[in-house]
């Protein structure tokens, strides 16, 4: 029986078309808690991701950025944003128009927007336009940099200012506006909510995951490494 025991421990021989390898394998503890742990990414997924890129947190401001491009619905929310908060300026960013430029009298998203908010009642005294020099990449870096040439350029002395974009592009916005700003001025930001997707259940719609999957890339982008650019 000795023999016959030993005989079975022993590595079996290979033949030419298989080969013996012993190998470690996940016990059924080890196959729950990968389970879990990918059922908690996915939780974290779902539940977390949109809040994180839709990013609001305003600080007391004198003045209210708003990206130009931004669509009608949002340029509504940010007049209303200035209107209940104690802003003295409200300044347009914003390239050249990427459609509609031959037909419109407006030829950057910068005058576009600033029209349009006049139209919806803005008062033109507290309104100030700044364009964004056109590149060919890394625009809302651009835009951030222009506005503070601008108000360096004029003396423009304030202590805070808030960024007002679209949904999960307002993280992206808020920490490029952060490097291109001098740290003396706080820096808050205010994301307006999109209407063409359930932000809870953004999974469930293909804008939804296209826009926030975008966004998440082009954040570690800037973030890791191109925001110097």
């Amino acid at each position: 029986m000795a023999k016959q025991a030993n005989y079975f421990r022993k590595k079996p021989k290979n033949c030419w078309v298989i080969d013996y390898k012993p190998r470690w394998g996940l016990t059924l503890q080890g196959w729950l808690s990968i389970l879990l742990l990918t059922g908690i990414a996915i939780w974290f997924i779902g539940s977390k991701l949109h809040p994180f890129l839709a990013y609001t947190a305003p600080v007391k401001a004198e003045v209210l950025v708003v990206e130009g491009w931004i669509e009608d619905e949002g340029l509504v929310g940010a007049l209303a944003e200035f209107r209940r908060s104690n802003y003295q300026y409200l300044i347009t960013t914003g390239t050249i128009l990427n459609r509609g430029m031959y037909l419109s009298e407006y030829k950057n998203f910068a005058q576009l927007s600033a029209a349009t908010l006049i139209t919806l009642g803005l008062d033109k005294s507290k309104l100030i336009v700044v364009l964004t020099p056109e590149v060919k990449k890394d625009r809302t870096l651009a835009g951030a940099i222009a506005v503070q040439q601008w108000l360096e350029k004029n003396k423009i002395k304030i202590t805070g200012m808030n960024v007002y974009s679209d949904d999960v592009h307002t993280r992206r916005t808020w920490f490029l506006f952060r490097k291109a700003i001098p740290t003396s001025i706080r820096v808050g930001a205010i994301a307006h909510p999109s209407v063409r997707y359930e932000a809870k259940s953004w999974w469930t719609s293909s804008e939804g995951v296209r826009k926030i999957l975008s966004e998440l890339i082009a954040y570690c982008y800037v973030k890791f490494f191109n925001w110097q650019a």
